[in-house]
């Protein structure tokens, strides 16, 4: 980036300069001048379809067209809608973004194996358990993306606790039984 500024400065500078040189000359010279290089655009656009211009060109004819009449604007090389799609390209080059697909991104195959590694060596981990040790890792991963890894594996994303589940725990119990000394504690598979 820093070899095209300084070629665009570089040869921005080479225009003054010519420019500056064409203060002595005299009035009668210039017009000459003139005359020939409009013949010599005239000529050149019945052999040439669309001329092929560098940025270097693009740069000056922008920047000089703002100088010359409205009036005068119509024999350009360019047009308005013209300049508008350079600027515009010249943003689109400057500012660009990666592209996405739509929805979600596919979670990364590291991802997937570690946690599948951390539910394999910790079966009594449920999946906000391996979401929350991985983003003690650095690791930012959602609890319902643990749960999908764990479900497409075969793997059940929360396990199976010792202990009466909560609908058994609850269910009413005889008489002057304690939940600790109930026969109702053990699990049915």
């Amino acid at each position: 980036m820093r070899a095209v500024a300084a070629r665009l400065l570089y040869l921005s500078l080479l225009r003054v300069l010519g420019w500056i040189s064409l203060l002595a000359r005299s009035e009668a010279s210039k017009d000459a001048e003139i005359l020939v290089l409009r013949h010599q655009v005239l000529v050149l656009r019945r052999q040439v379809g669309v001329p092929r211009l560098s940025w270097v060109d693009r740069a000056i004819i922008s920047a000089l067209v703002r100088r010359i009449p409205r009036t005068r604007r119509l024999c350009v090389l360019v047009t308005p809608r013209t300049l508008l799609r350079w600027h515009a390209h010249l943003v689109r080059r400057r500012w660009t973004y990666p592209r996405r697909g739509p929805g979600r991104p596919p979670t990364q195959p590291t991802i997937r194996a570690l946690v599948l590694r951390l539910a394999a060596e910790n079966p009594a981990w449920g999946y906000r358990r391996i979401s929350g040790e991985l983003a003690g890792l650095g690791r930012k991963v959602g609890a319902a993306t643990v749960w999908r890894i764990l479900r497409k594996a075969g793997i059940d994303p929360v396990p199976l606790r010792s202990g009466p589940s909560w609908g058994q725990f609850l269910r009413p119990r005889p008489k002057g039984s304690s939940p600790v000394t109930s026969s109702r504690l053990t699990r049915s598979p």
